[in-house]
């Protein structure tokens, strides 16, 4: 099974408004002890996303510009037009970093999880067809997916990939996993899309390495990767 965002999002979601001021976001971080909120205008559409790191951006800046005011000394890196702006922000649409990354409830966890490392984000909101706030999905939430036991990975594994991916009796290729690295072993009678069968093997949630023992030439199918090995030994993915 490949779960999709919006069955491991949080859909209780604290957030803020354009107006938002400083002090109450340092209040809603503390309080719910979270380390970032999507900030909303008057139709739940999300604007931007406020993190603890913006926060402390602000503070910092206010206080380097501060000294460097005091001495004249000029800004190393940085106008003095955005230090001012961000030295002198007080509200959630001053601070907030604009626009936001957002994910949708369908997309795969997989997906999600690339968009998450891709734009150095530690959450993302979850929105709707009309950009509406439902969720957020946290790096917490998007680990679950590895808590899933080796007994039901393999059976996707079988169902997925060896019955529906390759078109295989369930027999026709060994599955084992243990700790989340699925072996797949085969023998030389019988025909097997290698590269297909680790490239899909991948995409099953919870599945961190797969060991390639089909003692079979590897053929090209539709899903083989572009490049990369694919021979006997553990595969990246």
């Amino acid at each position: 099974m490949t779960r999709i965002v919006g069955e491991v999002m949080t859909r209780e979601v604290v957030e803020a408004y354009r107006g938002t001021p400083f002090k109450e976001l340092v209040r809603l971080l503390d309080r719910h002890r979270i380390s970032g909120l999507p900030v909303v205008d008057h139709d739940d559409k999300v604007v931007g996303v406020i993190s603890g790191t913006d926060l402390i951006r602000r503070q910092a800046t206010r206080a380097t510009d501060g000294r460097a005011r005091r001495f004249r000394l000029p800004w190393p890196g940085r106008s003095t037009r955005r230090a001012d702006a961000v030295a002198g922000a007080t509200t959630a649409a001053e601070l907030m970093s604009s626009p936001a990354i957002t994910v949708h409830p369908e997309q795969r966890v997989g997906d999600a999880a690339r968009v998450m490392e891709r734009h150095g984000v530690e959450r993302l909101p979850v929105v709707d067809e009309e950009d509406r706030l439902i969720g957020i999905a946290t790096r917490r939430d998007l680990l679950r997916v590895f808590l899933r036991t080796d007994d039901e990975i393999r059976r996707d594994v079988l169902d997925e990939v060896v019955g529906r991916g390759l078109g295989l009796a369930a027999d026709s290729v060994a599955v084992s996993v243990r700790d989340g690295v699925v072996t797949l072993e085969g023998g030389p009678e019988q025909r097997v899309d290698a590269a297909s069968a680790i490239w899909l093997t991948y995409r099953i949630d919870g599945v961190i390495g797969v060991v390639n023992r089909l003692n079979v030439r590897v053929e090209a199918g539709p899903f083989s990767p572009s490049k990369g090995p694919t021979g006997p030994g553990r595969e990246n993915p």
